[in-house]
């Protein structure tokens, strides 16, 4: 039947469309995601591949969509699965009635799955601890639509491709294979099958087992486009941080710190033109799986200023990557402009429908500018080699001019974005979806919208820029402290309103220059940037800790008292940890670290609800609903700035900060007390190890880099 939906853009809903049932978005909320960027796997929670976002995917297309096993007419009865890590998993099930004289099972089949870049392996182990000898037949067939993502993101894959049989040497022998487009997947054996039918795409084996015995078959599948990916898996014995070890009273943050760490490594892509510049590999992490697996400039430059306490080598790969695809020119289609950063990159255009396309390099983020320009500020200060930070001045001064032109060209001063192609998005903040910026009443902002958290972004990078062309005897430093004061003395002026719970800023401006009145979670991302004085801190920090937006597992986005309140509205209700985690940090910069705890110790609560693995967004019912967070059925998960969010969440418990150029680092335990006690080894600061430990009453031991003083205060 026909359904009234959203059509989705590249991060959530766009414009109003008429679909039916089979063109939504598929679902994700259980299913077992093994990863290793830029490959990963989607699969029921029982192993099997097959139906909806399912399958095997290599470079934003999917290499197979079904990967299924069956034992005849015996049933497969699942008992356990679930993720080793973040590129394995295991699944495990009984053959049910096959060689059972008592009640007790008697045959079982362990799946095993590993992921790797263009590669999946699945391992089949059946086992016979019973008292019979046992035979059957086991089947595993696997198909392929070799689908774009964007086509599996929107519900309109394309018909199945028939295999065909490809022959080998080796044990493997023949196997399958499907190729369009320069795409080209082969799927082998080993043992090879004792039958096995193209283009239906199934091998048979048929096994015999003795009691006690034994019998295992390994399927290799690779992917691969005939052009080579377009960011390549980062190599593996690179990792571009030192990995922490937390021990706390509370083993929830232990595992979601573990979790998280694990997954961001698996979602490192490298950049191919890092040897134009360094000589290295620059990596980044990629947004997230399955719809956004590679480089995003706002999520990318996110995680990695996150990631900060872990080194300082990922957020300078994360800068060069970006710097070398910083705009230079005004070209409308993509909405490149000079010293603009960029919003994503992709093989080829995404034709999501008629109204909504976004070109492979799209340029169309009014925040990720200014974000660049403070990860590069906030590396220098955590130790990036200062002829690091000297090689990209030159970009950020570039930066720097696109943010005083964009707001020179408002009337107001403001940053502000329009969607100029009329087919790409309508929203160009973070809350990307087109009816995430509405009035207290329900209605939609009319463009071009100057965003309340952009502006703060754009102060704190106009004052973070400052103090780098200071530090580096570049002009401009005074120009641009005055600018950004001048932008807060107009943030003052035009932002705030007020209503029966007192005053607070507009989410926006409109395209009319009036407030956007809603109640947000924005609050959280003006908090410790400078650009609020105490009073307004204050008062943000108390609407913050609120019932209508702190849920009891994280910010919901929008007030549960507004008009349109939505608990699974992408950007109107649900809760997203790295939105709350920016709001922890910046209230224990603002002085309100018991407002951070509750807000923490909600996304703990959650972490646990998700076995660590934070997904990118959930539903905003809150605490009172259930002690489990509702999942947000098409989230990203693992996703790049909600796993990082631990380690910001660690940071901000620990009141931990850097200012190498002046050899300090800051320890002063925030709200850390609640987890004592805590010992975290393998940070990072200067390049040089960090070890903290916070005993139960209190006492601080660091052991910090030679030439850092400790500051506890």
């Amino acid at each position: 039947m026909d359904t009234t939906v959203k059509a989705l853009d590249t991060n959530g809903p766009a414009t109003a469309a008429t679909l039916v049932a089979t063109d939504l978005q598929p679902f994700l909320h259980d299913a077992v995601v093994t990863l290793y960027a830029p490959s990963f796997v989607i699969s029921r929670p029982d192993g099997q591949l097959g139906g909806g976002a399912d399958g095997f995917y290599h470079g934003d297309s999917r290499a197979l969509s079904h990967l299924t096993v069956t034992a005849g007419s015996i049933a497969l009865a699942p008992v356990v699965g679930g993720l080793r890590g973040a590129d394995r998993a295991d699944f495990r099930a009984i053959l049910r009635g096959l060689g059972e004289v008592t009640p007790d099972p008697a045959v079982a089949l362990n799946r095993r799955r590993t992921v790797a870049s263009g590669r999946l392996e699945e391992s089949f182990e059946v086992t016979n601890a019973g008292t019979q000898r046992v035979g059957f037949r086991l089947t595993v067939t696997a198909g392929t639509d070799l689908a774009p993502m964007e086509r599996v993101k929107t519900g309109h894959a394309p018909d199945p491709v028939p295999a065909r049989e490809e022959g080998g040497a080796g044990p493997e022998g023949s196997g399958l294979a499907w190729s369009r487009d320069g795409f080209a997947v082969r799927l082998v054996s080993e043992p090879a099958p004792d039958a096995l039918e193209a283009p239906e795409g199934r091998l048979s084996f048929d096994v015999e087992l003795a009691p006690g015995a034994s019998w295992t078959a390994t399927l290799r599948c690779t992917a691969a486009h005939a052009d080579g990916d377009q960011f390549p898996a980062a190599p593996a014995d690179a990792v571009p941080w030192r990995t922490p070890a937390l021990r706390s009273a509370d083993r929830r943050f232990d595992q979601w710190l573990d979790q998280s760490v694990a997954d961001a490594d698996r979602l490192r892509l490298a950049d191919p033109r890092s040897a134009e510049g360094t000589g290295g590999v620059d990596q980044f992490l990629a947004a997230g799986a399955p719809w956004f697996l590679t480089l995003f400039g706002r999520d990318s430059l996110w995680a990695a200023r996150m990631l900060l306490p872990l080194g300082t080598e990922l957020a300078a790969g994360t800068l060069r990557t970006l710097a070398r695809r910083q705009g230079a020119v005004a070209d409308p289609a993509t909405e490149e402009q000079p010293g603009k950063i960029l919003h994503e990159v992709r093989r080829s255009t995404q034709n999501f429908n008629e109204a909504f396309a976004v070109p492979p390099v799209y340029y169309g983020t009014v925040d990720a500018t200014p974000l660049w320009i403070t990860l590069l500020h906030d590396s220098w200060r955590w130790g990036l080699a200062p002829e690091q930070v000297e090689q990209l001045l030159p970009h950020t001064e570039s930066a720097l001019a696109w943010i005083r032109d964009q707001a020179a060209e408002a009337d107001d001063g403001f940053l502000r974005y329009v969607d100029r192609t009329g087919r790409g998005l309508a929203n160009q903040g973070w809350k990307d979806s087109g009816d995430a910026i509405r009035h207290r009443d329900g209605r939609l902002a009319d463009p071009p919208i100057a965003l309340c958290e952009v502006q703060a972004y754009a102060y704190e990078a106009a004052r973070g820029g400052a103090a780098l062309l200071r530090a580096f005897g570049r002009p401009g430093a005074d120009v641009w402290e005055e600018w950004a004061e001048g932008l807060a003395t107009r943030f003052r002026k035009r932002f705030w309103v007020e209503d029966a719970r007192g005053a607070y800023p507009a989410v926006a401006l409109d395209r009319d220059g009036r407030p956007v009145d809603s109640v947000t979670s924005g609050f959280g991302h003006l908090l410790g940037t400078g650009l609020l004085n105490q009073e307004e801190s204050a008062a943000l920090a108390a609407r913050l800790t609120g019932p209508d937006l702190d849920s009891g597992h994280g910010l919901r986005t929008l007030s549960s008292d507004s008009v349109g309140f939505n608990p699974y509205g992408y950007h109107i209700g649900s809760i997203w940890p790295h939105d709350t985690a920016i709001a922890v940090h910046g209230l224990v910069r603002a002085g309100f670290p018991d407002a951070a705890a509750s807000l923490a110790a909600g996304l703990l609560t959650a972490s646990a609800g998700f076995a660590g693995r934070l997904p990118e967004l959930f539903a905003g019912h809150g605490a009172e609903a259930g002690p489990r967070p509702a999942p947000y059925p098409a989230s990203c998960r693992p996703q790049a700035w909600a796993a990082a969010s631990s380690v910001l969440v660690l940071r901000s418990a620990l009141g931990l900060d850097a200012d190498v150029p002046g050899g300090t680092v800051t320890v002063a335990p925030a709200f850390a007390g609640a987890y004592a006690p805590l010992t975290v080894a393998g940070l990072q600061v200067g390049g040089a190890r960090l070890d903290i430990a916070l005993a139960a009453d209190g006492t601080v031991n660091t052991t910090a880099p030679e030439g850092l003083t400790v500051v506890s205060a």
